[in-house]
């Protein structure tokens, strides 16, 4: 094994478990809505709160996918977490990768459901590097960062979606 490739190895074992950030979130009716559009869900239970009483609903849930979404339209800075915000492991690894040049992918994006995640919840996420490893596929090397993200209710304490990520960068 070179001392490059070495080195990469190291720190690609050196961040695994280190966290990506605290968030707190607020699921809204109208980003929900609209996210349930883009994604081309008709369904009116992703809008109207008699539609989703109608099919057995407590309120309007999030479509599954949401998820992802969540930190873009819901992180009002007054609620975060002291601390939440770190330095992020994916730029430790990502950043020195990127120097040498290459494409940076979205490989694939998992949602375990502990409960539907609805409008109106409070949720808070505490996220972490799970995973870090290389690939050699088609005389590329393929470098895979997984990072999963624990959201439970905030009133409650109770576990409602986990969510995992795979970032890969390709050289």
């Amino acid at each position: 094994m070179s001392e490059a490739a070495a080195s990469v190895e190291e720190l690609l074992k050196s961040v695994i478990g280190k966290p990506t950030g605290r968030s707190t979130v607020v699921v809204e009716r109208g980003p929900v809505a609209f996210f349930a559009s883009t994604v081309g869900e008709k369904s009116p239970v992703y809008r109207d709160p008699q539609a989703a009483a109608a099919a057995g609903l407590a309120g309007i849930p999030a479509p599954p996918t949401f998820p992802i979404a969540m930190e873009s339209w819901g992180k009002f800075a007054e609620l975060q977490p002291e601390g939440g915000t770190v330095l992020s492991p994916l730029a430790t690894v990502i950043g020195p990768l990127m120097s040498g040049g290459g494409l940076i992918l979205h490989g694939e994006q998992e949602f375990v459901y502990h409960r539907p995640v609805m409008v109106g919840d409070v949720l808070e996420g505490d996220g972490k590097v799970v995973d870090a490893y290389q690939k050699e596929s088609k005389g590329k090397t393929m470098t895979f960062l997984v990072t999963e993200t624990e959201w439970t209710d905030k009133e409650t304490g109770e576990p409602v979606v986990t969510t995992r990520f795979n970032v890969i960068h390709r050289a």
